[in-house]
This record gives C-alpha cells, sequence and structure tokens, in this order.
C-alpha cells in the first residue's frame, strides 16, 4: 500500500531538471522508430493498433519513471 507521501509524489507536477528533457527526448525518438516500423510492416488490425498503443503507454511510464523518482536529484551518466 503506497504511503501519503508516494501518493502525493506520483500526483504532483515534476518539472524537468537537469538532462531529464534530453532523455525524455531520447525514450521517444526510439518509440517513435518501432512505431514507424510496427505501422510499416503489420497489417491493419486490432493488433497493431493495441502494439502502437502500448508503445505509447510504454514511453509515457518510462519517461514518467524518470519524472516521478527522480524528483530533485541529478541523473549521472
Amino acid at each position: 500500500m503506497p504511503t501519503l507521501k508516494e501518493i502525493e509524489n506520483i500526483f504532483m507536477y515534476h518539472s524537468p531538471k537537469a538532462d531529464q528533457p534530453k532523455r525524455y527526448d531520447a525514450i521517444r525518438t526510439k518509440a517513435k522508430e518501432l512505431a514507424l516500423l510496427i505501422n510499416e510492416v503489420c497489417p491493419e488490425s486490432r493488433e497493431k493498433a493495441l502494439a502502437l498503443t502500448n508503445l505509447q503507454q510504454t514511453t509515457m511510464w518510462a519517461n514518467a519513471s524518470i519524472a516521478i523518482n527522480e524528483g530533485c536529484e541529478e541523473h549521472e551518466n
């Protein structure tokens, strides 16, 4: 069960810090690359639509993991 602090952190605005925008863009760029491939090679179908929807969700959750879990800390790499 999440704590009140965890819930507050999840549902607050997280302004981009340090190199986060660069990493958000990197994730979106790779996801777009895969989306274009899926769009090109997969037949029009429910499964294709779901693949693209889930890729969109994957991108959102990956970026959210950076925003929510890094707080004011800077990412080092």
